[in-house]
């Protein structure tokens, strides 16, 4: 027959909000071994599973109608030391009904304590010498009204009714029979009991005892400290085109690592609770920051496939965002398939719409380069170094903001913006520079075909002051760069080859090049490295500190308006370190609020993007990334 073999809790502690789902190990009445469900709809071998949540909220039974929930208390049971479930009542009249025979507890309560009887007639004697049965909860101070005990009957009315635990005297609350349970306000300070149990599905009677398995106290779930947008006043990339009449619009943009589950281990993050890297409750954490952000453009990376599906294109839907997604490359499946993360982009339906989608997928183009330079016996080799599995996400989009006419294809703006996540090896520094040409070039590629504003943003795991660094930044390498010197396979030389034509800037770099004083600019210097003009951080965990993650933006096109304030590091180390019950990734997130300049176009040898676009939206085609999501 059907048998439970072990129950265990994901987390050992509960949070408001965060789905609780107990593991459960069936033994099926073929002997397999199983954790799927056995649902009453779906029996096996005629018996099914049957789950109960139940809390340790002090709801109170009726001791005369044990199924009904108590409201009254009689006062001298407390006084009298009484078992306290014996002193509730459901009703004043269920109390007058039972008078006669509740008395006599009280009468032996006094008589083995030796108790003054002048004090029992001072509690009881009003009530008792009516005869008449009618009770005021609210009068004579000889029962306690329960609706005004915060402990008792300020919560929901119990979806089921309550228990006593026959063994323990404990009552509990049955909040729900289901597996799965989301803890809520009322449950905080709460002990919650999951209980499961096979069934005779034809006699629907339990067969043995239920298992149980009972959590820690609830929660409440920790919450970011919000963050302020700081104005850049002083940005001298922008200051001159603020008052432009011809600039039409702002528009915001949001980038963050949000730690794929696979990777949030405790064995990576053994400082970090285990309940706060749980998957349920960071998503429900990382969704409330990034919601709060209120970004036009939302650029996630590492995000799992299946947190993709089920999470983050649903829950941001119902905000307004349409999503956008590709998922590394991994060739060879190991484990779960769906732990596969990948660059998320989403954009807000009333702010863009979707034009057209880029996939760059860095291992086709680490074939293409050794088939081409690389000689056919060293090729294995080759590729076994630069294949990284990275891809980045570009897209083109269309802004409704603005002033301009909808009627004239020659005023609509549009952006591009790339979204990455370079994960390669310090050791490797030389694909890693490689990948962010490679994504450079073509999004040259892009400009030429187009004047179009651009933005760049991701983890791109290099610091400021190394080769990516400086290509994104500066346009080019120093010759005499030292990440040049690793360069096995040759793919970096000439080194004069590793520019690019788009003005690019760090949009935080605007705090750097801030004037005036005031405390939010001495406090966002103060996060700054004024050796490079970037954040001193965006990555911290107990193994390191620095920044890693980035928004350029073209400055010939777009100027910062304002910028996330930075987080200070030693807030961040009360916890030791990211992520926290505070901050759910190792990451801290990026937002950057851009106006649109004066548009000047610009003829290129290339022709005019515009005339393409229109015709691959006409169409319905998306370019060479095949079915937009």
């Amino acid at each position: 027959m059907l048998s439970v073999v072990r129950v265990h809790l994901p987390s050992e502690i509960p949070i408001v909000g965060c789905e609780i789902t107990p593991y459960v190990l069936l033994r099926l009445p073929s002997g397999v071994v199983s954790t799927d469900d056995v649902p009453e709809a779906a029996p096996a071998d005629g018996y099914f599973m049957r789950f109960r949540i139940q809390s340790d909220r002090k709801v109170a039974i009726c001791s005369v109608h044990p199924m009904e929930q108590a409201t009254i208390q009689c006062l001298g049971c407390v006084k009298s030391k009484i078992p306290v479930a014996k002193s509730y009542h459901c009703s004043a009249k269920c109390f007058s009904d039972a008078w006669q025979h509740h008395r006599v507890l009280h009468e032996r309560a006094s008589s083995a304590l030796n108790e003054n009887g002048a004090e029992e007639e001072e509690l009881f004697g009003r009530f008792g010498s009516t005869g008449s049965g009618v009770l005021s909860t609210t009068g004579s101070g000889s029962m306690s009204n329960l609706g005004q005990s915060p402990g008792l009957n300020n919560g929901p009315v119990p979806l089921y009714p309550s228990g006593t635990d026959k063994n323990s005297g404990e009552t509990w609350y049955e909040v729900g029979r289901t597996r799965t349970y989301t803890p809520t306000a009322d449950d905080i300070g709460h002990v919650l009991r999951f209980e499961c149990v096979a069934v005779d599905a034809e006699k629907k009677v339990p067969i043995g005892p239920p298992t149980s398995i009972m959590t820690s106290r609830v929660i409440p779930a920790p919450t970011p400290t919000p963050r302020r947008l700081i104005q850049v006043n002083g940005d001298v990339l922008s200051h001159l085109d603020l008052d432009s009449q011809t600039s039409f619009g702002t528009f915001s943009v949001l980038s963050y690592n949000v730690l794929a589950d696979a990777y949030a281990t405790s064995d990576a993050y053994s400082y970090c609770p285990t309940w706060a890297l749980s998957w349920t409750y960071r998503r429900q954490n990382l969704m409330r920051e990034i919601i709060g952000y209120h970004a036009d453009i939302i650029c996630l990376q590492e995000v799992q496939l299946n947190h993709f599906e089920d999470f983050f294109a649903p829950e941001l839907d119902k905000h307004g965002y349409q999503a956008l997604y590709k998922k590394r490359t991994t060739e060879v499946y190991t484990g779960a398939p769906h732990a596969i993360d990948g660059c998320a982009t989403f954009f807000r339906r009333d702010k863009f719409s979707h034009v057209k989608k880029y996939e760059v997928e860095f291992n086709k183009a680490a074939q293409s380069l050794t088939d081409a330079i690389i000689p056919s016996t060293q090729r294995r080799v080759a590729l076994s170094r630069l294949i990284k599995d990275n891809v980045a996400l570009i897209a083109v989009l269309e802004a409704k903001f603005g002033n301009h006419g909808t009627d004239n294809p020659g005023k609509r703006q549009l952006l591009c913006v790339a979204n990455t996540h370079v994960n390669v090896h310090q050791d490797l520094k030389d694909v890693k520079l490689w990948e962010v040409q490679t994504l450079l070039k073509g999004l040259e590629k892009i400009a030429v075909s187009a004047d179009i504003p651009m933005l760049v943003c991701g983890d791109f795991n290099s610091v400021p002051g190394s080769s990516p660094h400086g290509l994104l930044a500066m346009g080019k390498v120093d010759q005499l760069h030292p990440d040049l010197a690793i360069d096995p396979l040759g793919i970096l030389r000439p080194a004069s080859k590793l520019t690019h034509q788009l003005p690019l800037v760090s949009a935080y770099s605007s705090f750097a090049r801030m004037v005036g004083v005031g405390y939010d600019l001495e406090h966002q210097r103060r996060r700054m490295d004024p050796a490079t003009n970037e954040p001193l951080f965006t990555n911290c965990t107990r193994d390191f500190t620095g920044t890693v993650d980035y928004i350029f933006y073209t400055a010939d096109s777009l100027s910062v308006e304002s910028l996330l304030e930075l987080l200070d590091e030693e807030s961040l180390r009360k916890d030791t370190a990211l992520p926290s019950p505070e901050w759910s990734s190792d990451h801290i997130a990026l937002l950057a609020e851009f106006r649109c300049k004066p548009r000047i176009r610009r003829t290129h040898g290339g022709g005019t993007f515009f005339h393409g676009v229109w015709d691959l939206r006409r169409d319905g085609r998306s370019g060479s990334s095949g079915k937009d999501h």
